[in-house]
């Protein structure tokens, strides 16, 4: 499972020709847009789309918030949750993956703990995905930063159907292997595809992975 985060300031006609290059060598991947940008690639793209955050608020009492019904129908099919620059309180986290679920979205559950993990098993995310905010956007992957923690993370999850995830420093082919010789089931990875000037090179040597 790989998971590419767009940045917010990737919009318009430079989102949807970088989610064609995704489409071309990685055309399983999935792309995390703002609200602004689901609609676009949705309908222009085969790539699975997910929201990079969703609210629990209902469509008729929701101005201002992103509810599950409304990205589904703009085309998400899923959406991140709780993103390490989208911190939410554990009741919040708990009401939004139940009104996803009734709206038939996937949530890929973000935390920066084993211990916060172990409290989201209960919810029953579809993934949970280990990250460090420290790490977001550097070349520091977690996979060589904390490798140790991705383990228990990952034995963790494993009697349960929820796939373990890890992002944050992810910037190379050999990063995201680490992490699947790790025992995650896939990755997050932002930064490295969406700041990059020229991503092929990348996306060309995760095309040799299986995802």
């Amino acid at each position: 499972m790989l998971l590419i985060n767009f940045k917010n300031y990737i919009t318009g006609k430079k989102a949807l020709k970088l989610a064609r290059k995704i489409q071309k060598y990685l055309p399983k991947a999935i792309v995390c847009l703002s609200d602004l940008e689901i609609e676009t690639i949705s309908q222009q793209t085969d790539l699975k789309v997910y929201a990079q955050h969703v609210d629990y608020f209902k469509t008729d009492r929701a101005t201002g918030f992103s509810t599950p019904e409304n990205i589904k129908q703009a085309g998400a099919v899923g959406s991140l949750l709780n993103h390490a620059e989208h911190r939410l309180m554990p009741e919040t986290i708990e009401k939004t993956v139940k009104r996803a679920k009734q709206a038939g979205l996937k949530i890929v559950l973000c935390t920066d703990s084993v211990k916060q993990a172990r409290n989201f098993i209960k919810l029953y995310p579809d993934a949970i995905a280990f990250e460090d905010k420290k790490l977001i956007a550097t070349k520091k992957s977690i996979t060589q930063y904390k490798p140790n923690q991705i383990k228990k993370f990952v034995s963790l999850l494993k009697k349960t159907k929820i796939l373990p995830l890890c992002g944050a420093g992810i910037h190379s082919a050999e990063d995201v292997a680490s992490a699947y010789k790790l025992g995650c089931k896939g990755v997050l990875i932002a930064s490295a595809i969406a700041n990059n000037k020229k991503p092929m090179g990348l996306l060309k040597e995760l095309a040799k992975i299986k995802f």
